[in-house]
């Protein structure tokens, strides 16, 4: 499946904000949509509100968290007018046990349509995103780095991954 993937290749992630994306086998532990936007396939999914918001910020106690917005720590809007948030998938990376300054929010989302570096996560199209959502439970697992090419290790090129069901 194409996808692009974060601006500095997949590999070991050692920081928060390394724009890496992390190698290995995650799962999906929840669905997340902007129901105004997501059209029927926010079966199985928590509402994305305009004050849903992701910590990433290593200082605050819900690093790597959902919280509300505004935030008294770092976080990122999850209500987002490009409509790359619109349907995301979270990925248990650095979930349980959470280890400060490691990296958060990482996500499996809607690519830009020139399949643009993201900041870490794995983004595929919009179609990708919601026939994979519809047939895969809440704890299927993401591949990263398995049968994956790229050409250059500073670019991220489109890639490929693979999703199987737990």
């Amino acid at each position: 499946m194409r996808c692009a993937v974060g601006r500095n290749g997949i590999g070991v992630k050692r920081a928060e904000g390394d724009s890496v994306t992390p190698v290995g086998r995650y799962n999906i532990v929840s669905w997340r949509a902007r129901f105004d936007r997501s059209r029927g396939s926010h079966i199985g999914c928590h509402r994305i509100s305009t004050s849903s918001g992701w910590c990433d910020d290593p200082a605050s106690p819900a690093y790597n968290r959902l919280v509300q917005l505004p935030h008294r720590f770092s976080a990122e809007a999850l209500w987002r007018d490009d409509g790359l948030y619109d349907l995301i998938g979270v990925v248990d990376f650095n979930f349980r046990p959470r280890v400060r300054n490691r990296g958060s929010a990482i996500f499996l989302h809607i690519a830009h349509d020139d399949y643009a570096p993201t900041a870490g996560c794995v983004a595929i199209s919009r179609s990708q995103l919601c026939k994979l959502k519809s047939v895969l439970s809440r704890k299927a697992q993401i591949f990263i780095g398995e049968n994956c090419w790229r050409r250059s290790p500073k670019i991220a090129e489109p890639t490929r991954i693979r999703v199987a069901p737990s």
